[in-house]
């Protein structure tokens, strides 16, 4: 096992609907990691990463613990760069991500403690479980526009889980004492946040039949 992110990554924000003076942004999928690390034979370190992560942040600039996130990870995206590890921790034993093909993570709480620096609390649901989870969040950046002139912000969180927790309780133990696989797992995640497109999407699903009318006449 290693660093989720994501769970991952990120943010977490008081869940409310809608806030006034609030900004949404969704979380750019392809610069976005989600990632994790846990101990290995009781000393190596071993990384891992989801592929691919997505959501919804809601940004109250004018008081950031009014905020919300709510993310989701696809599990079927493990990668820790050994092929058959990763076909372990997508089986029953781990992940079993074909009953539970996602992780999420819905912020409840957010706590300011240091300028730009925030502790995060979130339900995070793996394997049908849902727990609590605390992140240490850095960010949101100040808004940036990329080259094409688009904005972006940025957020990094980490923490810390027990696996075990969640199901996740597959072990091998050591001859000389001890146990192949942490029950400890750090997360790592790293995210890019693009204004929401939600309701541009909308429009254009508005505007798709008027055009399709058009193209028959």
């Amino acid at each position: 096992m290693k660093r989720i992110l994501p769970f991952l990554s990120f943010l977490a924000l008081t869940a409310t609907p809608a806030l006034a003076g609030a900004s949404s942004w969704d979380l750019d999928s392809a610069h976005t990691v989600s990632g994790f690390q846990a101990t290995h034979m009781m000393f190596n370190t071993v990384r891992g990463e989801f592929g691919k992560t997505t959501g919804t942040v809601t940004l109250d600039d004018a008081d950031l613990t009014k905020s919300a996130v709510d993310v989701t990870i696809d599990a079927s995206t493990i990668d820790t760069r050994v092929p058959d590890r990763d076909t372990h921790l997508k089986s029953k034993d781990f992940f079993w991500v074909e009953k539970y093909p996602s992780v999420t993570f819905k912020s409840t709480k957010i706590e300011k403690v240091a300028e730009n620096k925030y502790k995060v609390t979130g339900d995070l649901t793996m394997r049908g479980v849902t727990r609590p989870v605390v992140l240490d969040v850095d960010g949101p950046s100040k808004e940036l526009k990329n080259p094409w002139g688009q904005p972006v912000r940025a957020v990094h969180a980490t923490g810390t889980l027990k696996r075990s927790e969640w199901g996740l309780t597959w072990n091998k133990a050591l001859e000389a004492g001890g146990v192949l696989v942490s029950d400890d797992i750090g997360l790592d995640i790293n995210a890019e946040l693009n204004p929401h497109v939600a309701a541009k999407s909308a429009d254009l699903k508005a505007d798709k039949p008027a055009a399709e009318k058009s193209a028959k006449k």
